[in-house]
């Protein structure tokens, strides 16, 4: 009977009868036979709405979710970063304890407690980023002091091409009449070539201090919090002679053991110096104890341009390189005594060595913000295999995530934080869906050949950098305005080496060293850094290697970051959503409208778009860094001492003019007699001193930059669309209000409309 049945479905299965089907039709369109007219297409929506549902259900299944709490955990830090004044820590605290007792009492409710979770973490990455602030709040330097006297240690040196720089804990500060409430704890200053002091000694000098920089247009880097976050309130240059004296008091133990150390890391840089001179003992330098060095220009720029610049600062390759290294020679070396495998759990001891040796790297390399989250990074992983829990997992991603936004929260708007994460989410979706794991034949002569030659892990190689690569780009493009469009040809000829040879011989000339028997191996260190200097030259010289990129704003980058976020946590067909998203954020990001004016914070600096699409530059001060960032965020080659880079404006004692692409006339006033003719003339009146009042042209004078910070203007119909960098009423513990709050006091209302980013505009999110 049951045997009568089967053939009787089978046979209505072939007649396209089954029960719960349609005549005509198979339970999936394409099946098998076509389904009736008029039928198809309700009954393919209703199917496609079934799988959809099945899809989405296998997504929210309890093993799926895991992944996505530290994505809320990270849009609650976001949220915090985009607030006008800084929040009140009850509030934030009281809201954070309310939606976890929210998640706690839906806990038995799937669906609602799914949702309540989510928005339990974000309140919680909003806690803890106001917690973090308030926990490290330091007085901020808001006005220029010209000749003021700092005494104290320094902690930190940073050598470049032209100038040095250190960062000095200050214990005493004289002149310049500083209000107490912004007294810096550190400054940053910059010296002479070769002439800051040695790290840890206490030292007297004269400087002139500046407030930290604000961004140098609307949506860039913001440098002042940055520097709020690394504890430095000002910065500036040395003035006179640096005087290394004794200090007030007895050092403590940390000052002292920071001092050790550093002595340390000038005891390796000297030795690295005496053996391999220029370019390569300076990159040596750098990949063993991370001080920053100078090398040649062309060379500092074939290394970015080729796609190969990483290798210049300590990040999570450097740690993961040192960390598999020493787990890989301690796990081999206890495996070579008899029995001792059997008997022990050599595996553990090799990643306990490996997290002891890490961790001294972490102190040896100068314990930097980025460096201290790549170690918590490999620590996790670590730590895993201490457990016997899996490492190369989305778990252990999300857990690396959220210890590090829980300790460094301000890590998540830092280009090295995205672009490490964004890198290591694509290579371990590549490695959980297949991609990454090629097997050879090793049955056929083929596969073995091919296993011989190395192969297979040739194309892993190629597809771990292409994936990479492609990964970090939307963060490379938005933060650096440049791509690499042979940064994966770079990573496969540089990389191994930089592997496989560069950093072994660096960790066993720090073992060497000891003995007097490092020479030879910093020899060889340098080898294979010439090898990558030549790869990088090289590939930078190809046709269309310098890939520049037109600034956009933060829009695109989130809606680039939501696509990435789908393509590597998903699990079901649903994840290809995110490449319509990635297709979505970058004709967004090409559709972004360019400024037709940009004004420098200090007002020194101006810029217009004339006929010809270029901006054409006006300038007042020695200071060209904001030039070189317009220039860039404009995807303009040219240099900041190009002659071109004036042509368009025309100037005299009292001012300059220039035209914009429709005609329209620009004036900068630099003398009070050139307003009578500016205000008749120009639509538009960029001013060094305040305005007289009647002025019938626009005006930005000195008043609304320093309210507003950097702006960028853009022509419309009606006059202009003003973005500026500081939006009204903002007061952030890093960028303080300004004296006076009234931005808008010396601009007649109506003359100019806000910068709040429209849909019509296709502005972008501040």
């Amino acid at each position: 009977m049951a045997e009568g049945g089967k053939s009787e479905n089978r046979a209505r299965a072939k007649a396209g009868t089954m029960p719960g089907t349609l005549p005509g039709t198979l339970p999936w369109p394409g099946a098998g036979a076509r389904a009736a007219p008029g039928l198809a297409g309700p009954r393919a929506e209703f199917l496609l709405a079934s799988k959809l549902r099945h899809w989405a259900a296998d997504e929210v299944a309890a093993d799926r979710l895991f992944a996505w709490l530290a994505v809320a955990y990270g849009c609650g830090i976001i949220l915090y970063f985009t607030a006008d004044h800084e929040p009140a820590a009850w509030a934030v605290l009281a809201l954070a304890s309310a939606c976890a007792s929210l998640a706690v009492w839906l806990r038995r409710h799937h669906a609602a407690f799914v949702a309540a979770l989510g928005l339990a973490l974000m309140a919680a990455g909003f806690a803890v980023a106001t917690l973090k602030t308030a926990f490290i709040r330091h007085p901020v330097l808001r006005h220029a002091a010209s000749n003021v006297t700092v005494a104290g240690h320094v902690e930190l040196r940073e050598e470049s091409q032209h100038t040095d720089r250190f960062v000095l804990r200050l214990d005493r500060l004289d002149g310049g009449r500083i209000q107490a409430d912004e007294r810096p704890v550190r400054v940053r200053l910059s010296v002479k070539r070769g002439m800051a002091p040695p790290p840890g000694s206490f030292i007297e000098t004269r400087a002139l201090l500046d407030p930290p920089l604000q961004p140098l247009k609307p949506g860039a880097y913001d440098f002042a919090r940055d520097l709020f976050f690394q504890r430095i309130g000002a910065s500036g240059f040395a003035r006179g002679p640096i005087k290394i004296v004794t200090p007030p008091a007895t050092q403590g133990v940390w000052a002292r053991a920071d001092a050790l150390i550093q002595q340390m890391r000038d005891a390796i840089d000297a030795r690295i110096r005496a053996v391999l001179p220029g370019d390569r003992g300076a990159i040596a330098a750098m990949l063993i104890n991370g001080r920053r060095d100078a090398i040649d220009q062309h060379l500092y720029d074939a290394m970015f341009v080729s796609g190969i610049g990483h290798v210049l600062s300590i990040s999570g390759y450097h740690m993961a390189v040192v960390a598999g290294l020493i787990f890989f020679v301690f796990r081999a070396g206890l495996a070579l005594v008899p029995g001792l495998a059997d008997r022990a759990p050599i595996k553990k001891w090799a990643a306990a060595a490996a997290l002891i040796v890490t961790a001294f790297y972490l102190l040896l390399s100068g314990n930097q913000v980025a460096t201290q989250r790549s170690f918590i990074m490999i620590a996790v992983v670590l730590v895993g295999v201490l457990f016997d829990r899996p490492t190369v997992t989305m778990r252990t991603l999300t857990i690396a995530a959220l210890v590090v936004l829980s300790f460094a929260p301000e890590a998540v708007v830092h280009p090295s934080f995205q672009m490490s994460f964004a890198a290591t989410l694509a290579l371990i979706a590549g490695y959980e869906k297949g991609s990454l794991r090629l097997r050879s034949n090793a049955d056929s002569w083929w596969g073995a050949r091919a296993a011989l030659w190395g192969i297979n892990e040739i194309i892993a190689l190629t597809l771990a950098s292409l994936l990479a690569g492609l990964a970090t780009t939307p963060y490379a493009a938005y933060h650096f305005h440049r791509i690499a469009p042979y940064g994966v040809l770079a990573n496969l000829l540089a990389m191994p080496v930089v592997s496989a040879w560069v950093m072994p011989m660096g960790i066993l000339g720090v073992v060497m060293m000891p003995f007097g028997f490092d020479a030879e191996c910093w020899r060889q260190m340098g080898y294979g850094i010439e090898w990558m200097d030549g790869v990088a030259q090289w590939v930078a010289s190809l046709p269309g290697a310098f890939g520049r990129v037109s600034s956009f704003g933060a829009g695109p980058l989130l809606l680039a970051t939501a696509g990435l976020l789908l393509l590597g946590l998903l699990k079901t067909p649903l994840r290809w959503s995110g490449v319509v998203l990635a297709v979505l954020a970058s004709v967004w990001a090409a559709r972004v409208p360019s400024p037709d004016v940009l004004i420098a914070n200090d007002g020194r600096s101006f810029a217009l778009r004339g006929g010809d699409g270029r901006l054409a530059f006006h300038h007042t001060g020695a200071d060209t860094f904001a030039m070189r960032e317009w220039l860039a965020a404009d995807a303009d080659e040219r240099d900041v001492h190009d002659g071109s880079l004036g042509q368009g404006i025309a100037c005299d004692r009292s001012g300059c003019v220039g035209r914009l692409a429709d005609g329209a006339l620009v004036a900068y006033a630099m003398a009070p007699d050139a307003f009578e003719d500016d205000c008749r003339q120009a639509v538009l009146v960029v001013a060094m001193r305040p305005a007289p009042t009647g002025c019938a042209a626009i005006v930005i004078d000195r008043d609304l930059w320093r309210q507003r910070g950097a702006l960028a203007l853009r022509r419309t119909a009606d006059g202009f669309l003003i973005e500026s960098a500081r939006p009204a009423g903002f007061d952030r513990p890093w960028s303080p209000a300004p004296p006076h709050p009234d931005a808008n006091a010396v601009v007649p209302i109506g003359s100019l409309r806000d910068a709040t980013p429209q849909p019509e505009d296709v502005e972008a999110d501040q």
